[in-house]
């Protein structure tokens, strides 16, 4: 199997910087994700224009695709010590933002794909550059989303998840060996370049797929 080809989410360079640290203490609690769902049900509430279903519903599809990927990974057993952990509360945020997404839209929200990881969840270090990508690509589109959406309410409980992402893509990046924080600026990513990166990633799939080790069964 090829690996994934990273560097077309690594444009700036960053992946190949000097190493560096950052502590992860305090960066993921359920008090957080309570609130977020707190300003989901809120917003939701008051209504959501159509313009601001499409946004959040493009987001959904981010998070569904960051939640199966930490899932899988964690089901795998293949991963040890730092990863492991990191699979495991990154998955349960993940998993979060799934559920206040949903929430938030209602009947409106898009329903879940189907993944193909490849493998990739099943070797540390691939897991570890894919979930680089994937965080430093989240932050990305929310950055290049934002401006979009109309409710400040929505916006709040969007931004309430941007923040945690970049979170993520610290610590994984940390975990990698990476400068957790390469640029004094971060620039957002367009739509339409996201949606042909995760394209190209072929994990996306069109039917059930079993993992290389074959256990566990498919996630997505």
């Amino acid at each position: 199997m090829n690996e994934l080809d990273l560097a077309q989410f690594d444009r700036d360079g960053a992946l190949e910087e000097a190493r560096g640290g950052l502590s992860r203490a305090g960066f993921l609690t359920a008090a957080g994700a309570a609130a977020l769902l707190a300003l989901a049900s809120d917003a939701h509430a008051a209504g959501i224009s159509k313009n601001d279903v499409s946004v959040l519903n493009y987001a959904l599809s981010l998070e569904y695709l960051q939640a199966a990927f930490y899932t899988e990974s964690e089901r795998s057993k293949a991963l040890k010590g730092r990863a492991a952990e990191a699979a495991t509360q990154v998955g349960a945020v993940e998993r979060a933002h799934v559920k206040a997404f949903r929430a938030l839209l209602g009947r409106k929200a898009i329903a879940r794909p189907r993944f193909d990881f490849q493998g990739v969840t099943e070797d540390p270090k691939k897991f570890l550059k894919t979930a680089v990508a994937f965080e430093d690509l989240a932050v990305e589109a929310y950055k290049g989303q934002a401006p979009r959406l109309q409710s400040k309410q929505v916006l709040a409980a969007a931004l309430g998840i941007h923040t945690v992402e970049a979170r993520h893509a610290a610590w994984m990046r940390y975990l990698n060996g990476i400068v957790p924080a390469a640029s004094a600026f971060d620039n957002p990513r367009p739509k339409k370049e996201i949606d042909r990166i995760v394209r190209a990633t072929g994990f996306v799939a069109q039917k059930p797929h079993m993992t290389a080790r074959r256990r566990p069964r498919y996630t997505g």
